[in-house]
């Protein structure tokens, strides 16, 4: 797959991610996928594996009671990495967490077989996971 295939790929993760399509998201990650998480809160750390990266993209979900959303602002492909930057909105236990945040994306033979997320205040993220 070639850069534009790469920003294009991504782009269907952000609808499906922000849809709650999981399904959709199983196909674009693959089976053996790393999913990496900035800081040092409950959340952070390494996903090993599709099925890991899905729960956490679950737990996202289930502990702003549906209220994330990943708003992409631009995606720039490049040979080797992808890069999306988005606009990262939760509400939470009175809390709410809108920020920027990078991630950057791996993209092997058609599916994102990496990713590591970057946050405007990793303090601030990993206080709204508290």
């Amino acid at each position: 797959m070639g850069t534009e295939e790469n920003v294009e790929l991504v782009r269907r993760g952000y609808t499906a991610f922000n849809a709650g399509d999981m399904a959709t998201l199983s196909d674009l990650f693959a089976e053996d996928a790393v999913w990496h998480v900035a800081g040092s809160g409950v959340l952070s750390g390494t996903k090993q594996g599709r099925d890991a990266i899905l729960a956490y993209f679950g737990e996202l979900g289930a502990r702003t009671q549906g209220h994330f959303q990943a708003n992409v602002e631009d995606i720039v492909g490049g040979e080797n990495h992808t890069v999306a930057i988005q606009q990262t909105h939760g509400e939470a236990n009175g809390k709410t967490l809108d920020m920027p945040t990078v991630i950057t994306f791996v993209v092997r033979d058609g599916q994102i077989a990496e990713g590591r997320e970057f946050f405007e205040d990793t303090a601030k993220a990993d206080d709204f996971w508290t």
